[in-house]
């Protein structure tokens, strides 16, 4: 069963659209108000060799379209239980902006050139763990924000690239189409000016590490603000900033990748260096030489989402849903214990 969905105010002019599913095989049903439902009884209706061509007519009168199996046409309303992991998939987008816009934006968008070209371009730094990691004797990648890309591409039916990037070109990547969306990142309002974002789907907050020795040294954050202690961050992550804001009175050495801050620790060129509770805790764990210094909380809380082309809404839209309906399933949350996110603090 194929439902698709929209909410448009003009619903009578959105109907006369949609011609072109009827003749399809599918069929419409006018709801409530300005809601209306296509459906498609039929058994794996998104295999019918004209389907690509019939989801980016949707993408152009902006239908949200979900594939859920064997489900019955009669159902009344849509409920979290239908969005079990094994029980749907999403296959096209919703485009709130489609009807002010024009089909004309849906064409230029990030999301048709992925549908015609089969192909996602996910940018990844490879230098997060547990979120990305580049393993360079083959030059793959596994992590958190890869699991997120498999999925991504699964359900857009596509093949996927992983592009490499660093911190300091993640943006300057993304307005430069080399990649259609990026991993995990910070929400900034400086990332914001030039980029879009994603809806968040977790947070996490900054905190300091250092060596195992200067345990007595290091017990809270006013402890590393003191202009005899060199503290790192690297270049182009929110870090780099927090580090001159939390730490005026301090040193600062600002790495820039493929080297990495907190190597400067280990090797004792700097102090402590700061970095989020996620990779904290996987440091500490490779290197049982650091700590995290036992400050009274973490700073920063932030939201982490993904980095996409500010101007595209059909791409933005279409990745807001697929976090929703993913949320819903209990994808984010499944990755998390698998990656022990969920046991971060």
């Amino acid at each position: 069963m194929l439902i698709a969905r929209t909410n448009d105010i003009t619903l009578d002019k959105t109907l006369g659209k949609l011609d072109f599913l009827e003749m399809a095989g599918f069929d419409i049903e006018q709801g409530e108000h300005t809601t209306a439902t296509v459906y498609c009884s039929r058994k794996n209706c998104h295999n019918n060799p004209t389907w690509p061509a019939i989801a980016r007519q949707c993408i152009a009168v902006g239908i949200l379209l979900i594939q859920i199996p064997r489900l019955t046409k009669n159902m009344p309303h849509l409920n979290n239980n239908l969005f079990q992991p094994a029980r749907a998939l999403m296959v096209a987008l919703l485009s709130a902006c489609l009807m002010l816009c024009g089909p004309s934006v849906a064409a230029d968008s990030v999301l048709t050139e992925i549908l015609s070209s089969g192909k996602l371009k996910f940018g990844t730094t490879g230098d997060w763990d547990p979120m990305s990691v580049k393993d360079p004797a083959t030059n793959s990648y596994q992590g958190y924000d890869i699991d997120v890309a498999a999925e991504l591409a699964k359900d857009l039916e596509v093949d996927i690239e992983f592009v490499p990037t660093d911190w300091k070109s993640l943006v300057s990547g993304v307005t430069a189409g080399k990649y259609h969306i990026t991993g995990s990142a910070s929400i900034s309002p400086g990332r914001a000016k030039a980029a879009g974002y994603t809806n968040s789907y977790f947070a996490l907050h900054t905190v300091p590490l250092t060596l195992k020795k200067n345990a007595d040294r290091f017990l809270d954050w006013d402890d590393l603000n003191d202009a005899e202690v060199t503290v790192a961050a690297t270049l182009g992550t929110t870090q780099e900033k927090q580090v001159k804001e939390f730490f005026p009175e301090s040193q600062h050495k600002i790495i820039e990748a493929p080297a990495r801050d907190f190597q400067e620790v280990l090797a004792g060129r700097a102090d402590a260096h700061i970095t989020s509770n996620v990779e904290a805790s996987k440091l500490v764990a490779k290197y049982p030489e650091m700590m995290i210094v036992p400050v009274s909380q973490g700073r920063a809380r932030t939201p982490i989402a993904m980095l996409l082309p500010q101007a595209d809404q059909v791409w933005i839209n279409y990745m807001n849903t697929w976090i929703a309906l993913k949320t819903e399933q209990g994808f984010f949350d499944e990755l998390a214990l698998k990656w022990q996110l969920a046991t971060i603090n």
